[in-house]
């Protein structure tokens, strides 16, 4: 049973997700929140596996929120198109996926199951507008340099900074799945990055992807 907490100022909309994800035999709602704080609060209780978590609310905003919860369940941030310029502090705050408020229930539900597993869910939509950020902010000091990163760990670096799915870098790079998925397990560890977004934060701040190229 994978166990979520949803966090968002509207009540009709927690309503929602509530009723959505109750509905699957394998999700369970285990706790509300309608304000940062609450988020936190409830989270640090619950100890759920997943957070819905929206980006703007009372008290604390959901970035700051994930930033507090990141140790104690995975967050996969709601947002909306004008809200797009905080995919990168979300990012950096701990945040595993994206998600946008009219994202059709089944790919709610699919989300909240990827994030759960361990991976991270940054569709190409979202990587898109992240690349736009990056265009308006000056890339920051590196955090973790590439020493020790293979030429073909580079390649996959690079790729999953695009948004290319690990079958989408099989193909481009005409390696196998297992291959691919073998060199992402290294360039995690290796970067000490916690799974596929952090991936792509690491590949910005060491230059070796940049918004324009």
């Amino acid at each position: 049973m994978i166990r979520v907490v949803v966090a968002d100022d509207q009540a009709l909309l927690r309503g929602s997700f509530r009723v959505l994800v109750d509905s699957e035999p394998d999700l369970e709602v285990v706790g509300e929140a309608a304000t940062g704080s609450e988020a936190v609060a409830v989270a640090l209780e619950m100890r759920p596996d997943v957070v819905l978590m929206d980006v703007r609310m009372p008290e604390m905003d959901g970035i700051e929120a994930t930033r507090r919860v990141r140790d104690v369940a995975r967050v996969l941030v709601v947002t909306m198109f004008d809200l797009d310029a905080y995919v990168y502090d979300a990012l950096r705050a701990g945040a595993s996926g994206f998600l946008l408020k009219d994202t059709p229930p089944a790919d709610l539900l699919a989300a909240i199951r990827v994030v759960a597993g361990g991976e991270a869910l940054l569709a190409p939509t979202v990587t898109r507008r992240l690349i736009e950020e990056f265009t308006r902010t000056p890339i920051l000091p590196r955090v973790k340099g590439l020493e020790g990163v293979t030429e073909r760990e580079r390649e996959v670096l690079m790729l999953i900074a695009r948004g290319l799915s690990n079958s989408e870098i099989a193909l481009h790079l005409q390696l196998s799945l297992a291959t691919v998925k073998t060199h992402i397990t290294r360039l995690l560890a290796k970067l000490e990055a916690r799974d596929r977004a952090q991936l792509v934060i690491v590949a910005y701040e060491s230059g070796l992807v940049s918004a324009a190229g």
